[in-house]
């Protein structure tokens, strides 16, 4: 179904502000609700929590006259000129199903930014890899000298500054299929790094959740470029949709766009190629973060970066809060920090950034993704497992399997506990030295947190507060 002009304005000729219904009062929602407001439109908000639930937004907003449609989302919301969707927000809900029937536009802040923006757009979506990627590239364009807005999904949301950006700077944009699914305008330089089974309870099919990734591209032109994962086998199946430049990135061979020689990290576009920097140099460490760098680097080539560029911020960049984050050592074991692994393909890249014993904890609220691969690894490279969380029982049974299927011994020792902080003391009693402790839950933060930002700031609290003699 065709959406929305990418541009409602909020005044119509007549002088008269437009009214507007935003659904949902996230990050997003109040950015945006703030934002038109300001600009003279009728705005109606509403949020399936209760009043008392969101207190503290709506406070943030009062000097605004912004109507509020609290603990549900009625139908006189319908009562719109367009409605904002927040990304966390299913399309498929029955007031969106009805505005769809009464051709009401849908639209969302990334549209609205879109449209709005005067400055090209790099967008990176995948279903991992996205804000490292992001941040890294904004760090090279910075580097070499451009004036850069990064755009990321725990952030500020981009329509905050959008009347500050020019056409001169350029803006790199963390990009979900939650925001992607609506958006009918692609980014100049548009990357997928990789595509695995991931928000299917949103989504519902992978033939789904790949179609919102796909929109990143669909609406590309002459003249923009896509950069695409080589190695991924969903991602290398888009280049022939591709309509103009296309470079690549890849672990495995050399391609056009950047790769890996002889342990060193080259970019290659048109007839020539250059050397980045050797791969040792890297701070960040995995195979997952080895893609990320190098999708950064062909990113950054189509926006015409120098390799000088590319070294210098990937040499020196560390990586991201909750990414496989470093919290401290203590009597010999090294704690991580990997709240960010809210699935079991980004819990499976952690485990395979470690050759030391691992004592894992996993558990969350789940996204009705598969664990079985997951569990397979588990059994071959953690020592012992300790679970919390609604799917603590269902990751349990999978390890089991895997151990009866590959007749295995009764390794990793496996337990569950009732919380993070009865896991982190735990596995402070187990660990050994020389032992890696890994927060990698391999699921949501819902059933215990706001989000994982919130789940891995009480990781390392309870961490440091642990005692050298205790």
């Amino acid at each position: 179904m065709k959406l929305a002009p990418l541009f409602i304005p909020v005044v119509d000729a007549m002088g008269e502000s437009k009214k507007v219904s935003i659904i949902g009062l996230g990050r997003e929602g109040i950015a945006l609700a703030r934002f038109l407001a300001q600009r003279g439109a009728t705005v109606t908000v509403s949020d399936l929590k209760a009043r008392e639930e969101l207190a503290e937004r709506i406070e943030g907003l009062s000097e605004f006259p912004i109507r509020f449609k609290l603990g549900g989302h009625p139908q006189s919301l319908l009562d719109a000129d367009v409605i904002y969707v927040s990304p966390g927000v299913p399309q498929d809900i029955p007031l969106l199903v009805e505005a769809h029937k009464r051709g009401i536009p849908i639209s969302s802040e990334t549209r609205l930014f879109f449209s709005l923006c005067p400055a090209p757009i790099i967008g990176i979506t995948g279903s991992s890899g996205k804000g490292t990627t992001a941040t890294l590239v904004a760090q090279i364009l910075q580097t070499a000298g451009r004036k850069t807005y990064l755009g990321e999904n725990i952030g500020y949301p981009l329509i905050e500054r959008v009347e500050e950006i020019g056409p001169e700077a350029i803006v790199v944009a963390e990009l979900s299929s939650f925001q992607l699914e609506v958006l009918e305008q692609s980014p100049h330089i548009a990357s997928i790094l990789n595509i695995r089974p991931n928000h299917l309870d949103r989504h519902k099919s992978m033939e789904a959740y790949t179609a919102a990734k796909l929109n990143i591209l669909r609406y590309q032109t002459a003249g923009d470029w896509a950069i695409l994962n080589k190695d991924d086998p969903l991602t290398s199946q888009f280049i022939a949709r591709c309509k103009d430049g296309v470079l690549l990135f890849s672990r495995k061979e050399e391609v056009e766009g950047a790769f890996i020689r002889r342990e060193k990290v080259f970019i290659r576009w048109g007839s020539g190629e250059e050397e980045v920097c050797p791969k040792k140099d890297l701070q960040l460490f995995g195979e997952h973060n080895l893609e990320n760098i190098l999708a950064a680097c062909a990113i950054s080539a189509a926006a015409g970066a120098p390799a000088e560029a590319m070294a210098s911020a990937s040499t020196t960049f560390k990586g991201l809060e909750h990414r496989l984050e470093f919290v401290r050592e203590l009597k010999g074991v090294f704690y991580y920090n990997d709240s960010l692994a809210t699935s079991p393909e980004r819990a499976i890249a952690a485990l395979r950034s470690f050759d030391q014993p691992i004592v894992l904890l996993a558990g969350g609220q789940g996204k009705d993704l598969p664990f079985e691969e997951l569990a397979a690894l588990i059994a071959q490279k953690v020592r012992y497992l300790i679970l919390f969380g609604e799917e603590a029982r269902a990751i349990e049974e999978a390890v089991r399997e895997a151990q009866k299927r590959a007749s295995m011994a009764e390794t990793p020792i496996i337990k569950d506990v009732g919380d993070l902080e009865e896991a982190v003391n735990l596995a402070a009693q187990v660990g050994q030295r020389g032992d890696v402790v890994l927060l990698s839950p391999a699921c949501t933060s819902f059933d215990m947190y706001r989000n994982f930002a919130e789940r891995g700031e009480h990781f390392k609290d309870l961490i440091r507060k642990l005692r050298k003699n205790g």
